[in-house]
């Protein structure tokens, strides 16, 4: 008995730890939120204000241009089309050229097998930043600069390395015995992946989906570079838009970073309960 109080103690000690500096860290989002919905004249006033006296939504409708009195003046319907389309559409591609390419470097072995993979690996070491210049002149040469297009196509090939790596692992997991009996049942490689070995890396795809959406989310010293005009730029870029030579508008950046970070949880919950569904299939199948 005295063992078992010992160990729920120590249980809710941990647990308090985990919890404060789980809000720690959230401390920046949360003041985030607090500066979008609070008055005007609460913003950069001294000493600074934990909650808000009252709450405002006047900074977004600034921002969409709904309030008659002011208006933001920033296309954040441009930013939100670029970013939803960079996002999407490359982490479709990415997850779907690096399940297949994770697959293959896991079920075969070909000439250079190795070799190719440490290479793949390798350009993970790379950092984004480095990249900027070569990316620019190459696009640039190809007419992609400012282009969502052409911005999609970079997050492709940034994300495409780690979906493998990742994958590679996932499928190593699911027993070989499994493509083994579907063989002998009539079905081809293709037939084997698609019918056994797909649905069981639905979690391993899920976690993929979630890296790379989020990463192009997110990114902004990239997009900085290629993208110049509301055409192109996303979320990231266009929060410089509320700053000018003396002055921030710290309410309306915030107000715009609040918009970021919705569609970014509502993707990972989403993703997360194909997450769960995917392990509850697998464990069925196995």
């Amino acid at each position: 008995m005295v063992k078992f109080k010992r160990r729920s103690i120590e249980q809710s000690a941990y647990n308090i730890a985990a919890f404060m500096i789980l809000f720690i860290f959230a401390l920046p989002a949360i003041w985030i939120i607090f500066t979008a919905f609070r008055p005007a004249n609460e913003v950069n006033i001294t000493p600074p204000i934990w909650l808000p006296h009252k709450i405002t939504l006047d900074a977004f409708a600034s921002l969409f241009g709904l309030n008659p009195e002011y208006a933001s003046g920033v296309p954040v319907y441009d930013y939100l089309r670029n970013s939803t389309i960079v996002a999407l559409t490359s982490t479709l591609f990415a997850v779907s050229v690096g399940t297949m390419a994770g697959y293959a470097f896991s079920r075969f072995q070909f000439r250079g097998h190795t070799l190719v993979f440490l290479l793949i690996m390798l350009s993970r070491a790379v950092p984004g930043i480095a990249l900027g210049l070569p990316l620019f002149l190459l696009m640039r040469n190809y007419g992609l600069v400012d282009t969502v297009q052409g911005l999609a196509f970079v997050y492709v090939a940034i994300n495409i390395p780690f979906t493998i790596w990742l994958m590679d692992g996932f499928f190593r997991q699911i027993p070989r015995e499994l493509d083994e009996a579907a063989y002998i049942d009539g079905c081809g490689h293709w037939s084997a992946f698609w019918r056994i070995d797909l649905p069981l890396a639905l979690p391993g795809m899920s976690a993929a989906a979630i890296f790379a959406f989020l990463a192009a989310w997110n990114e902004y010293q990239i997009a900085s570079l290629v993208t110049k005009t509301p055409a192109a730029k996303t979320f990231p870029v266009g929060l410089y838009d509320f700053t000018s030579q003396f002055t921030v508008d710290w309410r309306g950046m915030t107000a715009m970073s609040v918009l970021m970070i919705v569609p970014a949880i509502v993707f990972v919950l989403l993703t997360q309960r194909r997450l769960t569904e995917g392990l509850t299939f697998g464990a069925l199948k196995g």
